[in-house]
């Protein structure tokens, strides 16, 4: 009779210690065609869905390009959060990047991602003005 007290106590525990899970309201942010220098600065928003509060340990990006921003404190249950992305606009080209987040959740490995391209500030203009006309 212990025993099975013990595995169900233990399998609760479990249960519970995970069932933290976010949703975010998009996964991939598309820059599109951006000038060289400009604001690099994107926010992915979430939602803590779970039961518990979410704790977000650590945040990775693919290259040091890109610099991610992790939530201070844990997000309540049903309450939004942001993680703050920055990519080094300085960079002219095309660029895909991917940011690996480490929290208590279900899936304690979640990755989100951003790309675009980075134009040199006159092609993009030279672009824009053939559009308009």
């Amino acid at each position: 009779m212990k025993t099975i007290f013990s595995f169900f106590t233990i399998l609760f525990i479990s249960i519970s210690i995970h069932s933290q899970e976010f949703k975010f309201e998009t996964e991939t942010i598309d820059y599109g065609k951006i000038s060289q220098n400009s604001n690099g600065e994107k926010v992915f928003v979430f939602t803590n869905v779970g039961t518990q509060p979410l704790i977000i340990t650590n945040i990775q990006s693919s290259c040091g390009c890109t610099v991610p921003k992790k939530p201070e404190k844990p997000i309540m249950p049903g309450e939004k959060g942001e993680i703050k992305v920055s990519y080094d606009t300085k960079r002219v080209g095309g660029f895909s990047k991917q940011i690996t987040i480490f929290s208590n959740a279900k899936e304690p490995r979640k990755i989100i991602r951003i790309k675009g391209i980075v134009e040199q500030a006159a092609s993009l203009e030279k672009e824009k003005s053939l559009i308009s006309n």
